[in-house]
C-alpha cells in the first residue's frame, strides 16, 4: 500500500481555526482538512508547509511548533500527517484548490465532516483553545 508523508497548517486567529474543504477528487472528496500537502524528497517539513500554503492559498506563513503527528490508514493509502501551529505572515488566504474554507470557533469544530486523519488534530485543538 502506498504511504505518503504530509504536513498541515493549523492557523488559529481570534480563537478560531482555519479549515478547508477538499475538492471532489479521490477517496477524501469533500472532506474537511487543515491545509497543507505532501513533503517532497528534498524538503524539510517546514519548507514543504510554507510551499504548500503559498501554492494552495497564496499566503506566506511562519511555521511554529509541531502540534500533533498522526498515522492513519485509508482504503487506498497510508499517511503520516504532521500538523504544525502556524501564523500568517502575508496574504489573504485565497482558495486555489479547495472548494471552500471556514474559520471555526471551538464550538463549531464538529460542524464539518473532517478527513479521518485530521480528527485527532481537531481533538488536540479542543484541548488548547
Amino acid at each position: 500500500m502506498k504511504h505518503i508523508d504530509v504536513v498541515a497548517a493549523v492557523i488559529i486567529q481570534d480563537k478560531k481555526v482555519f479549515a478547508t474543504q477538499r475538492p471532489n477528487k479521490g477517496e477524501l472528496a469533500y472532506a474537511w482538512e487543515f491545509p497543507g500537502g505532501k513533503i517532497e524528497a528534498h524538503e524539510t517539513d517546514k519548507e514543504a508547509l510554507i510551499r504548500e500554503i503559498k501554492e494552495e492559498l497564496a499566503t506566506t506563513i511562519e511555521v511554529k511548533q509541531l502540534l500533533k503527528e498522526v498515522y492513519h490508514t485509508y482504503n487506498t493509502f497510508t499517511l503520516t500527517l504532521k500538523a504544525y501551529l502556524c501564523n500568517i505572515v502575508e496574504g489573504e488566504l485565497i482558495l486555489k484548490e479547495h472548494l471552500q474554507s471556514r474559520w471555526l470557533a471551538i464550538d463549531q469544530l464538529d460542524s464539518v465532516a473532517w478527513a479521518a486523519a485530521d480528527i485527532p488534530i481537531v481533538e488536540k485543538i479542543k484541548e488548547i483553545l
